[in-house]
């Protein structure tokens, strides 16, 4: 007898992909491959079943007649395994019936899984049992998140001609009545009981829907009123019906926050904040927050107002207070801003009137203006958006203005749209795009605030030159009476980028980008470009993004961008 061998390697051939995969989840050989104590008997026993798991792991996928050729040796302490495989001629479907019957069969919901099953099982296909079960599947758990209590399979059959390699598959559902929403039973003291109603995303007599059950209590937890939520449907009344609500939450208490990162932009940052989400039972909230960093320092305070869907809308009193640094001028900002925030169908707005006090330092120049602005912003909103914070946006524009009338040194519009968009190319690769263009109209350009002028370079602008550092430059006087050419922003702004990621094991991902765009006066003025490859790690509690990005239209060397965002 050998000694004790000191594991088993193995090698397929003949299968790729989920085939693969799951010929290696069912083979005895593998699951034993890190046992130190496997014996030629062992070995042996193990080898014996090789064809009858092969032949079971195959059949899934309509391989019912493979053939099989496997041998096995022992090299030094291990035991190699080796298997080839013919699948054989595939089983294919012959017949295919698929239906819904019943009171809900025109209901749109099932017309969707319908149009998927189309995608997915068709006449001539190679019989997957995967794909079968999930058409099933599709169809039993709609017709449960609708409120089809009663619905039942009549048909569910895949017969199986081995012989003629043809399958045939009848799956027909019976919807049954659609059940409503019944009553709902609220028991919570947070806020009044008129504002807890306009959370909820349905109302009795509705058809019942788990998806709006699911987004009331999305609604409940991102409202901070409470911190504890639960939305529970209770037991289903045949006779009415109806299927009864219950809905139990908790108060919550103000909350302290401490955050902090690091972005080549920003250098070190850091963030302090206190919520109290509800301030009274009529559901105000207030937030104070303090933010600082390298090149900015700014303190943040808002009471907001539920008015309307109070998940969505609310009437805002915000205080400001913000140093910057803007390329080489310096900016002191005060900012009083009432605002209105509606949403109407997909597309979110708010309209503000800001009363601000502006202090800026250029060179040897120092200017204090007073002004009103007012101000509307647009964004598209994901459906079913509850007003969660948005990480990105498809898009957002923003328009403000002022006029001398309104204290403001020279009337003015500044228009900023910015758009995003993700593309999943497969399961791995990824497309990003992003792109941000901006316009300010002055009567005397010359007396417009830096803030109101646009910049570009740094980690989310024009990688690979630094923060803020595309500009036009002007002439300005020093303290000492010398001039000196200095960066003072620009009346136009264009931006984009084009970045391919690949997701790698552990969270990691890698990126190859472009990036082109600058800040300038004329539109004759040249663009900058720049391209590099990156480095992500994305974890639930921190988000790391490492760029190496070479100018490219211009001299320079290779800039490195690092951000690190904590979520905390």
């Amino acid at each position: 007898m050998l000694p004790a061998a000191a594991g088993i390697k193995v090698s397929v051939e003949g299968v790729e992909a989920e085939e693969r995969s799951n010929v290696m989840i069912r083979l005895s050989v593998e699951r034993y491959r890190d046992n130190d104590d496997v014996d030629a008997a062992m070995m042996g026993r193990l080898f014996n079943r090789i064809d009858g798991e092969v032949k079971n792991a195959l059949r899934p996928f309509g391989y019912y007649e493979p053939t099989v050729a496997a041998d096995y040796r022992a090299v030094g302490r291990d035991w190699q395994v080796a298997i080839a495989i013919k699948p054989g001629e595939p089983v294919r479907v012959r017949e295919l019936h698929v239906a819904v019957e019943g009171p809900g069969a025109a209901d749109p919901a099932f017309a969707a899984v319908m149009a998927n099953k189309d995608r997915l099982l068709r006449v001539g296909m190679r019989l997957h049992h995967g794909v079968y079960e999930a058409v099933k599947g599709q169809l039993t758990r709609t017709a449960e998140a609708n409120g089809y209590r009663d619905a039942r399979l009549l048909a569910s059959t895949m017969d199986v001609d081995v012989a003629e390699h043809a399958a045939s598959i009848d799956l027909v559902l019976d919807t049954g009545q659609r059940y409503n929403f019944g009553q709902v039973d609220i028991n919570q003291t947070s806020i009044r009981p008129e504002l807890m109603h306009r959370f909820l995303r349905f109302q009795e007599g509705d058809p019942y829907s788990s998806s709006q059950l699911l987004r009331t209590q999305f609604a409940l937890d991102d409202s901070l009123y409470f911190s504890q939520v639960e939305v529970e449907p209770g037991n289903p009344d045949p006779d009415s019906l109806t299927i009864p609500i219950s809905i139990a939450a908790t108060k919550s208490r103000p909350t302290f926050s401490i955050g902090g990162g690091y972005g080549t932009d920003t250098g070190i940052r850091g963030t302090l904040a206190w919520t109290d989400a509800r301030v009274n039972d009529k559901g105000h909230r207030f937030r104070a927050e303090l933010k600082a960093s390298t090149t900015t320092r700014q303190v943040d305070s808002r009471y907001d107002i539920p008015i309307g869907d109070p998940a969505l809308e609310r009437l805002s009193l915000e205080g400001n207070n913000t140093y910057q640094e803007l390329a080489d001028a310096q900016s002191y900002t005060t900012k009083l801003t009432p605002s209105i925030t509606r949403v109407i169908g997909r597309w979110q707005t708010v309209t503000a009137l800001a009363a601000t006090r502006i202090t800026e330092d250029k060179g040897a120049e120092s200017t204090t203006s007073n002004l009103l602005v007012p101000g509307i912003s647009v964004g598209l909103v994901p459906k079913d958006f509850l007003g969660e914070a948005l990480y990105s946006r498809s898009f957002y524009a923003d328009l403000q203005g002022s006029h001398s009338a309104l204290g403001s040194q020279t009337n003015f519009l500044r228009l900023d749209v910015q758009s995003e968009h993700g593309i999943d190319l497969n399961y791995q690769w990824h497309l990003l795009l992003r792109g941000e263009a901006g316009v300010a109209v002055a009567g005397d350009y010359s007396k417009l605030p830096v803030i109101y002028r646009f910049f570009a370079g740094g980690d989310r602008s024009v990688r690979g030159f630094a923060y803020n550092t595309l500009s036009p430059v002007e002439e300005v006087v020093q303290d000492d009476g010398s001039t000196k050419l200095e960066k003072t922003g620009g009346r136009y702004l264009l931006v984009g980028s084009a970045e391919v990621v690949r997701d790698l094991p552990w969270n990691l991902g890698v990126a190859t980008f472009v990036d082109v765009g600058n800040a300038f006066n004329s539109l004759h003025d040249s663009l900058e470009y720049a391209a590099g490859i990156g480095l992500r790690y994305r974890l639930p509690g921190v988000s790391i993004g490492i760029d190496v990005a070479q100018p490219l239209s211009s001299k320079g060397s290779l800039r490195l961008h690092l951000n690190i965002s904590p979520k905390l």
